[in-house]
């Protein structure tokens, strides 16, 4: 699964180019060593900042399997996967709501503070507060993640996801140019592709057939209650 977060991360980063490019070109500029390492620290910043939105969105998915429907919230996330990849763009149109626009704009101000300090630490700080943006490729991988059920597979899904953004906005930081429109949509027609495959694995997961890649679930008494639980080969 970790594979697909890369991949997601990848292509997404084409469709985010529009929000984020323009803040990395900011974090962009000398190409010294020093400013090498704090471009790291930004994009290290905006991977954290994913796994901790992954490692609370894990413990609600736990939680749900813990409740005995397991195999209900894995097939659930893999339809509402494939249905969000199919109009991730209509879901940043969520930023023109008066609460998240706000919000957008709120992170937008903590960026600009950051960036203008200029010290080692602030590139660092400047990605965290990226992470928050909000972002439909965000939302996808994160029902991956609450599908996955487990806090810390969460937390690494999602700082994957991060790790597979990093590729297109160094380039963008060290070129200070956005890809053309037309290149930008020949890849992020792989998207809805690529959704319908992570959907149908978590669907195919969630059938619980005993075999690689849908373990057979198990029910474990304790005391009165039953809880499903996947046994993993």
């Amino acid at each position: 699964m970790l594979w697909t977060a890369l991949v997601l991360g990848f292509l997404g980063s084409f469709h985010c180019i529009g929000m984020c490019g323009p803040i990395a070109m900011a974090v962009g500029g000398a190409s010294s060593k020093a400013f090498i390492f704090k471009k790291i620290l930004y994009n290290l910043g905006r991977a954290t900042t994913y796994a901790a939105l992954g490692l609370l969105i894990g413990m609600l998915g736990f939680s749900l399997s813990l409740a005995g429907v397991q195999q209900g919230v894995s097939i659930s996330m893999g339809v509402l996967i494939v249905a969000v990849s199919l109009s991730y763009k209509k879901a940043d149109k969520f930023l023109t709501v008066p609460a998240l626009s706000s919000w957008v704009v709120w992170i937008k101000q903590k960026l600009g503070g950051h960036l203008k300090a200029g010290s080692t630490k602030a590139f660092f700080f400047t990605g965290l507060i990226n992470g928050l943006l909000p972002c439909g490729m965000v939302y996808m991988a994160l029902i991956a993640a609450l599908g996955l059920q487990d806090p810390w597979m969460g937390a690494t899904y999602m700082f994957f996801f991060g790790v597979g953004t990093v590729p297109m906005l160094l380039v963008l930081m060290f070129s200070g140019n956005l890809l053309a429109a037309p290149l930008r949509l020949k890849f992020q027609r792989a998207i809805p592709v690529l959704g319908l495959i992570i959907g149908l694995l978590f669907i195919f997961r969630g059938l619980g057939l005993g075999m690689h890649g849908s373990p057979q679930l198990q029910m474990f008494d304790y005391g009165s209650e039953q809880v499903e639980i996947t046994m993993c080969d």
